[in-house]
């Protein structure tokens, strides 16, 4: 593969898509001579292991990425140590960073300095969203609200959406804690719902 522009999406769920994200990036591209290839994923941004990404870190490691595009920083990840560690990858191999919504350009000291307070933010909000959640979960156990599926009960109670994820997902051949990571569930419960399509 020549040498190309990459452009990474990523939403974290089969329920999200990728439309607002994309308009801004070919509006950005239709102004680039250079070749372009689009990297997507659905999938959470508490890993940087992903299908996607994954692919577009080999073209990079080979040496055939000059610019990696984003529409926003928090679509390559959300923590701290799994960003930073990639811009210092895509300097040390020479490769730009672009985040259109961010305003952010890694070829300058300006621009790596702002990525990684970016990082930092991002990571804060994925654990302040954690904290609020684990905070309502507690609120609504206190109240007497019950979690799980009801003893005895055959059929475990996901939605239909998520169902057909993680049955796709299965079927892809992925491993269970990354269904359970991509579809926001417990392992538990993405046993369960293999095991009931059996």
């Amino acid at each position: 593969m020549p040498k190309h522009i990459a452009i990474y999406m990523r939403v974290s769920s089969r329920t999200q898509d990728t439309a607002s994200q994309e308009a801004e990036l070919k509006r950005w591209t239709a102004t680039r001579d250079e070749p372009v290839e689009w990297y997507r994923d659905n999938f959470t941004g508490k890993t940087m292991d992903r299908p996607g990404f994954n692919r577009l870190e080999r073209e990079v490691a080979a040496g055939n990425v000059s610019t990696l595009v984003v529409w926003r920083l928090d679509r390559l990840g959300r923590t701290a140590k799994g960003l930073t560690a990639l811009f210092e990858d895509l300097r040390q191999r020479k490769v730009n960073l672009v985040s259109l919504r961010d305003g952010l350009d890694l070829s300058t000291p300006a621009g790596r300095l702002m990525a990684n307070v970016l990082a930092s933010v991002a990571a804060y909000e994925t654990e302040v969203r954690s904290e609020r959640q684990m905070a309502g979960i507690a609120a609504a156990k206190a109240s007497g609200k019950k979690f799980g599926r009801p003893v005895g009960s055959k059929k475990s109670r996901v939605p239909d959406e998520k169902r057909r994820a993680i049955l796709e997902h299965h079927a892809a051949g992925w491993k269970i804690s990354d269904i359970a990571r991509a579809v926001s569930a417990a392992r538990g419960t993405v046993y369960a719902v293999i095991e009931e399509a059996v």
